[in-house]
């Protein structure tokens, strides 16, 4: 039976095809994709900064969620029918990261979705390790989220958030919007550094302090609030040389600052404020099983308000129009792709 994928391939263009989907393979689960969202790395395969990695005929996606639709041999803990989402990462099992338990960051680590094709496709083959089954009652497109949480809650774990402690939390797009969210939930009192004034707009009406530096002094601010403390955690996610000034800027002595983003660039960091104030860096990498299973409860306790951060949906074959909107005018905090309606998957 063919199925519908679509392939990226290069210059901004998705193209639509039918393809026959093999079985799953041995220890390999076979998903009926329900949702995908688009996160900021599709975004950057959109654009061509991936090319070389991910050549011209690549299924991408990975924030997803689907029904299993089979399962190959010495497949045990998981049954068709389950609700799933996927952990897109494949591991080698053998490296010294793997060894030492951080398969997460294994030297070898596979990507799904960019090293191997995705889940912007109807039917997806993935290793049954990766697989998470849904709590009941939690809808597959507020699933499609738990990826995007899952990051945010590996963050707020690397960066030990206490009750009671300053937190800021630098750009305010989708992962910094749920690292503000979780950071709360974790009893943080959390500040947010953004320039784009719907997504200010967005975290106040979430009821955030939200400041623009364009008019802030946001050092100043965070300094007067705290007493000159300064925050006890920063989160880095803008991937900007101005979040990373103003990081250091904010620690207090003794804080913890969370590098999140992606910078394309080297940024220049100011060495000698971790000296004066001896301040940690601490580097966050995608997530661990435990992480998705936070995020699972969060977002299956409605601890996440998951239908205000989906702001729009497009049919796969509208995937070419719903990446176009978010580069062109991106007003949206988090577009998912429908794959296949939920009664038939």
């Amino acid at each position: 039976m063919n199925t519908t994928a679509a392939y990226y391939s290069g210059n901004k263009t998705f193209r639509i095809e039918q393809i026959e989907t093999p079985p799953p393979e041995r220890n390999e689960v076979q998903i009926g994709v329900a949702y995908c969202g688009i996160c900021g790395t599709d975004l950057h395969v959109y654009l061509g900064h991936m090319d070389a990695r991910i050549g011209h005929h690549r299924v991408i996606g990975h924030e997803m969620s689907g029904i299993v639709t089979a399962i190959g041999n010495d497949v045990e803990t998981i049954k068709t029918g389950q609700p799933v989402v996927v952990r897109p990462l494949d591991h080698c099992g053998t490296c010294p990261a793997c060894v030492g338990g951080n398969a997460h960051i294994c030297h070898n680590l596979k990507f799904l979705g960019l090293d191997t094709d995705g889940a912007f496709q109807e039917k997806w083959n993935v290793p049954a390790h990766t697989v998470h089954a849904l709590p009941k009652g939690l809808r597959l497109d507020h699933a499609a989220l738990v990826e995007p949480l899952a990051v945010a809650c590996h963050d707020v774990r690397r960066g030990r958030v206490a009750p009671g402690e300053d937190v800021l939390v630098i750009g305010g797009g989708p992962i910094g919007m749920l690292v503000a969210l979780v950071a709360r939930h974790a009893g943080g009192n959390v500040t947010l550094c953004e320039i784009n004034e719907n997504r200010i707009a967005f975290a106040r009406k979430h009821g955030f302090t939200a400041l623009n530096p364009k008019d802030w002094d946001v050092a100043s601010v965070i300094n007067e609030v705290t007493k000159g403390k300064g925050a006890d955690i920063v989160f880095e996610v803008s991937g900007s040389q101005t979040g990373v000034d103003l990081m250091t800027q904010v620690a207090a002595a003794r804080g913890r600052i969370v590098m999140v983003a992606i910078h394309a660039t080297k940024p220049a960091i100011d060495l000698f404020q971790f000296f004066w104030r001896e301040i940690e860096m601490l580097g966050a990498r995608v997530y661990q099983p435990e992480d998705y299973e936070t995020a699972l409860g969060l977002l299956s306790r409605g601890v996440i308000d998951a239908d205000a951060m989906i702001t729009d949906i497009y049919e796969l074959n509208a995937i070419q129009e719903a990446f176009a909107a978010l580069t062109q005018n991106p007003q949206a905090m988090k577009t998912l792709i429908k794959i296949r309606s939920e009664t038939h998957v």
